[in-house]
């Protein structure tokens, strides 16, 4: 059925109940899973909404995010390995998340794609947008969305 997984994560609790998803769905096929995080670079600017840092405090954030997110694909990877899902934990540095996926997709050639969503509707998927409906609009992959 399915060959390669990628199940996006940020680590949240929603995230982590779509990652146990992933898990025991490529158990189930006998799929491998590519468990992707997307760090953001620290905004440059006023206008990007970051305060103004130097650049080695900036480079000590940016480091500690992807220590973070290294950390979170590798908790992925050991609860996979624990149920047989073989698992390629990777991070991914940009601003575009629906991009960054997506391009993982292509680049580690996944069948389909694992995420959450907090299904917000209104004026709050206005201002905090959604990353999950970029993927489902420009995906050439089937995607799977959970809440």
């Amino acid at each position: 059925m399915y060959q390669r997984i990628l199940v996006a994560t940020d680590g949240s609790n929603l995230s982590k109940r779509a990652v146990a998803s992933a898990i025991s769905l490529a158990a189930l096929t006998g799929a491998e899973l590519v468990a992707l995080k997307v760090i953001p670079r620290y905004p440059q600017s006023y206008f990007e909404g970051g305060l103004a840092l130097q650049a080695a405090e900036v480079s000590r954030v940016e480091k500690q995010w992807a220590e973070d997110g290294q950390a979170i694909v590798e908790a992925v990877q050991k609860a996979a390995q624990a149920k047989g899902v073989k698992v390629k934990p990777i991070t991914v540095k940009s601003d575009l998340v629906s991009e960054a996926i997506i391009a993982a997709t292509k680049k580690h050639k996944c069948d389909l794609i694992v995420m959450a969503s907090h299904g917000r509707r209104g004026i709050k998927r206005l201002l905090l947008g959604s990353e999950t409906q970029l993927v489902l609009t420009h995906s050439h992959v089937p995607v799977l969305v959970l809440r």
